[in-house]
């Protein structure tokens, strides 16, 4: 396998995009990584997305995507993997360019949200859980969540305020990121103020859906020219795990195995440890995962997650970043495309281009990306040379 490289990036705001089609979303964020790239054309582009067949009505969006960009000869596939989507089509681009299959790629996350009504987007998040065990029982995604963080609390005796400053974290740093949904710095009492959505998740422990789309293009080291000052983005590791789709199957529905796996082969591949990430782009679409993936991933010990957000070193400026340009709580979660948003994210930092939350001398950082409540996870570091 070669050795491969982010070239360019691209994303949208997120945000209710009421006068943009799914193809002129994605289409935005193709045409501004490959800009970026300065690129008119890739090999093969791979979309990843959860819901377009329902939501938008719209299938066979790998030929959509290719045509409306002016590749209409290119290799093309959709790829679903639910709220992973994202990741998992950056995985397959980075595999088919490092194979030597393909001499480029793009990877495209695209998910249009809002043109549907809230109980129907609710219902086809939920088709990322076990339709026969959990969801035909009455649980909606957000219950799912609800049930893991009342056991966490329970477990470990943390009480539910303790995670508000996962919240507040991602807020100060979306105030920043322009293409951030929500730019409103948030404190303890907005947090406490919150409505309930499912005790004890309240408002601002979930994450807000909407459209939008990120974008990244893949190519060989070897055919990168290097600029002097402009660091190399390498895909140092890439990794993908599953667990049980239903919580209740695990043998502990308080650790995510598949993110401690994936992580762990990503950290392999890449020849480092949990101690090198200067930065993490986790997948906060609830508070609870903010914890559990920072346990998982080497970061906390079993039942401690909470403990770095109260000490501070989950900012720009601690020990290890997370959401440091919202994260899904603020930045937006579209979910098909959040994977790359997080991806697009980590680059932005390798590059230096964050202003006021970039993490200082960030060299090394992690995306990973959630599908389900846990049963699909894929992992990748970058480093920047």
């Amino acid at each position: 396998m070669r050795e491969v490289a982010v070239l360019g990036i691209g994303q949208t705001k997120v945000e209710e995009q009421w006068d943009k089609s799914l193809r002129e979303l994605a289409g935005e964020a193709v045409l501004a990584a490959l800009n970026d790239a300065h690129l008119s054309a890739v090999d093969a582009i791979y979309v990843g997305n959860m819901m377009s067949g329902s939501a938008n009505k719209q299938q066979h969006l790998g030929a959509y995507i290719a045509d409306w960009v002016g590749m209409r000869y290119a290799e093309a596939l959709r790829i679903e993997a639910a709220c992973s989507s994202g990741a998992a089509a950056f995985r397959n681009a980075v595999i088919a360019v490092a194979s030597g299959a393909l001499d480029s790629a793009i990877a495209v996350g695209v998910e249009k949200m809002t043109d549907s009504p809230g109980h129907e987007i609710t219902a086809e998040l939920a088709t990322a859980a076990d339709a026969d065990y959990e969801v035909d029982q009455g649980l909606s995604f957000v219950a799912i969540n609800a049930l893991i963080m009342r056991r966490y609390l329970y477990e470990f005796g943390w009480k539910k305020d303790d995670f508000a400053p996962f919240s507040i974290n991602a807020h100060a740093n979306a105030v920043y990121n322009p293409f951030a949904r929500f730019h409103e710095p948030l404190d303890e009492k907005g947090y406490q103020r919150a409505p309930m959505v499912a005790d004890p998740i309240n408002l601002m422990d979930a994450s807000p859906m909407g459209d939008g789309s990120a974008a990244a293009v893949i190519v060989p080291v070897e055919r990168i020219y290097r600029q002097p000052g402009v660091p190399l983005i390498k895909v140092a590791g890439s990794a993908g795990c599953t667990d049980t789709i239903a919580v209740h199957d695990r043998r502990d529905p308080l650790w995510l195995m598949g993110a401690e796996r994936s992580a762990h082969k990503a950290y392999e591949q890449a020849g480092i440890g949990p101690e090198d990430i200067d930065v993490f782009e986790l997948h906060d679409a609830f508070s609870i995962m903010a914890a559990l993936s920072l346990e998982a991933a080497g970061f906390a010990e079993r039942g401690q997650g909470p403990r770095l957000a109260l000490d501070g070193e989950i900012r720009p400026n601690g020990r290890i970043p997370i959401a440091t340009r919202g994260g899904l709580k603020a930045r937006g979660h579209p979910v098909g495309a959040t994977g790359m948003y997080q991806i697009v994210e980590v680059v932005q930092q390798l590059r230096g281009e964050c202003g006021e939350t970039q993490v200082p001398g960030a060299k090394i950082g992690m995306a990973q990306n959630i599908g389900g409540s846990g049963s699909n996870i894929f992992a990748h570091i970058f480093k920047a040379e």
